[in-house]
């Protein structure tokens, strides 16, 4: 039978639109709304391949609406191997396009195994996706943007293409060799204040099959609500910012809407993070404080970040990298609130112990440099776990920033 009725997603946790797929066929303006506007022509051209099957076997388009019905008029007609094969290939791209909102990748073998050796990505895809679930993030395997708009995950097809992309995979192995092997799927697209109310019901949850976590069950995120909440990243002129080049007025940062514009994957970020130093380890490494620092890779060596630098600093060791490929740090960026609220989650459902908990006297505070708070006086994004309070803190510092010996910051790499 064929794929189109039943799902056939080549990701070890396939996802569903909840949308019959035969409206993809019959219904262009159904169609569309499950598709990016750039695959409109690409949508276009498997549906006339399929209606054109039907028409050269006699199948009406009719029979499409229903399984049984279909299947008899397969039965019926004399269709060679090879035109089965074709039609096989359109409606199993159809099937993908519509359900993804991505073209259809077929992972190879070879590209499997070097990505399962190098990056544990099976296992990591799988357990990423069952918390994105768990949390409530992930519903029908895709999440709401502040546009309204449906975003798929991200296929397990589509991150292995990514690790296997000639054109990075020199990068990436240099990357890997320093430690960036953890995988961190961001729900980005959606709005920042209901992934902050998930991820405070996140810690309620967890607390009440953790017995022994210490949580402050009254307020588990302290939050600077002006800066991440009330709708702090809609509009034309929201409070937070990303990706700037700089800490000051022209920021050169963009808004989330034209951010999910230009995305390769809307929706979504695909990353990766440093290991806590061998292979398979769970949770993320520490970002340490002034005194702790050591580094990771032996023959591309990078040195951890020097606690206790001002925010513009570590935009600085960023933008100077971008054009420096003898850097330690070329190829990596800032993280967003987003990221490290999903970083948070994954460390501590993995290890069982909070992210980023300053108290600990190794552990640092971090700068989020991948945003920036630009309305009336300029804050970068500073959060942590204090231990003391048993709460999340997900607030701002002021310009030039601490400089204390327990802030940091954590860069991460795009896959």
């Amino acid at each position: 039978m064929f794929p189109f009725f039943h799902s056939s997603s080549e990701s070890p946790r396939p996802s569903e639109t909840g949308t019959s797929l035969s409206e993809a066929v019959l219904d262009s303006a159904s169609a569309y709304n499950l598709v990016p506007e750039k695959y409109h022509k690409h949508l276009d051209e498997l549906r006339e391949n399929i209606r054109a099957f039907c028409k050269e076997f006699g199948i009406p388009n009719e029979a499409l609406k229903n399984v049984e019905v279909f299947g008899a008029a397969l039965k019926s007609s004399v269709i060679s191997q090879k035109r089965m094969a074709e039609a096989v290939s359109f409606f199993t791209q159809l099937e993908h396009l519509v359900t993804h909102g991505e073209l259809f990748v077929e992972v190879s073998s070879e590209d499997l195994e070097y990505a399962d050796r190098l990056y544990h990505i099976t296992e990591q895809y799988n357990a990423q996706v069952a918390l994105l679930e768990q949390v409530g993030i992930l519903e029908g395997g895709a999440i709401t943007g502040i546009d309204g708009k449906r975003y798929p995950l991200p296929t397990f097809a589509r991150v292995v293409e990514r690790l296997c992309d000639p054109e990075r995979k020199i990068l990436l192995e240099t990357k890997h060799y320093q430690g960036f092997t953890k995988l961190l799927l961001v729900p980005f697209g959606m709005s920042l204040e209901t992934l902050i109310e998930r991820f405070k019901q996140f810690l309620l949850d967890y607390k009440k099959t953790h017995a022994d976590f210490l949580l402050n069950m009254n307020s588990p995120v302290y939050v600077w609500e002006e800066r991440y909440m009330e709708g702090a990243d809609l509009g034309d002129a929201p409070q937070v910012v990303y990706f700037p080049e700089f800490f000051e007025k022209d920021h050169k940062g963009k808004t989330k809407t034209e951010v999910l514009k230009e995305q390769t994957t809307p929706g979504w970020r695909m990353l990766l993070l440093q290991a806590p130093g061998y292979d398979g380890a769970l949770g993320f490494r520490e970002a340490p404080q002034a005194g702790c620092e050591t580094g990771q890779g032996e023959e591309f060596p990078r040195p951890d970040l020097k606690a206790g630098q001002e925010c513009r600093a570590y935009l600085s060791i960023q933008r100077e990298a971008q054009n420096d490929p003898l850097s330690s740090y070329f190829g990596e960026s800032g993280m967003t609130p987003e990221d490290w609220i999903a970083a948070f989650m994954t460390h501590l459902q993995e290890t069982g112990e909070p992210l980023d908990n300053y108290e600990n006297g190794t552990d640092s505070v971090i700068y989020l440099t991948g945003a920036f708070f630009p309305k009336r006086s300029f804050h970068v994004p500073y959060v942590f776990w204090r231990e003391d309070g048993r709460q999340v803190f997900l607030t701002g510092e002021s310009l030039p920033g601490r400089g204390e010996k327990f802030v940091s910051s954590r860069f991460i790499v795009e896959i």
